[in-house]
């Protein structure tokens, strides 16, 4: 089975770029993963704080990723897996994608004006030759229709 991972945060370049890899996956029998990236935390000193504030970003990248494109998965029958890792988004990326053959896609949303952000930079610059899976770099500014033309 294929699967598009996409990266997502609060953009709406990464909505598109989500909205995409699911209509994808919708069409090719595919699957999504949702990868959310968080910075680091300051030292928390109790466990039980940071485990309340990792499951707080967890809930909130769930309703990302419901509202943005929880029809296309209804309606496909897709549930998405959603992965919380924390670091530096490029490292935490790479990381993942180690040794993991079955990702058709990297999915990553293009901001429509200005710099396109880090990690569309990084993994379209000098080591985009070295991936282990395609990458698509979807433009932030692309329509529901354009992207339902293009998936």
């Amino acid at each position: 089975m294929r699967t598009y991972l996409v990266v997502i945060d609060d953009s709406d370049e990464a909505r598109v770029a989500l909205r995409f890899a699911a209509r994808r996956a919708a069409k090719t029998e595919g699957s999504v993963e949702v990868l959310a990236v968080v910075p680091p935390q300051d030292f928390v000193q109790w466990g039980g704080v940071q485990a309340a504030i990792e499951e707080e970003q967890k809930l909130r990248i769930e309703g990302v990723v419901s509202g943005a494109v929880g029809e296309i998965f209804d309606a496909a029958g897709i549930k998405p897996a959603i992965v919380l890792r924390q670091g530096d988004a490029v490292k935490v990326v790479n990381e993942y994608l180690a040794g993991r053959d079955d990702i058709a896609a990297l999915v990553l949303g293009a901001a429509p004006g200005g710099d396109p952000g880090p990690l569309v930079a990084h993994f379209t610059g000098k080591d985009a030759g070295n991936m282990a899976c395609p990458v698509m770099m979807i433009p932030g500014s692309l329509t529901d229709e354009r992207l339902e033309q293009l998936s």
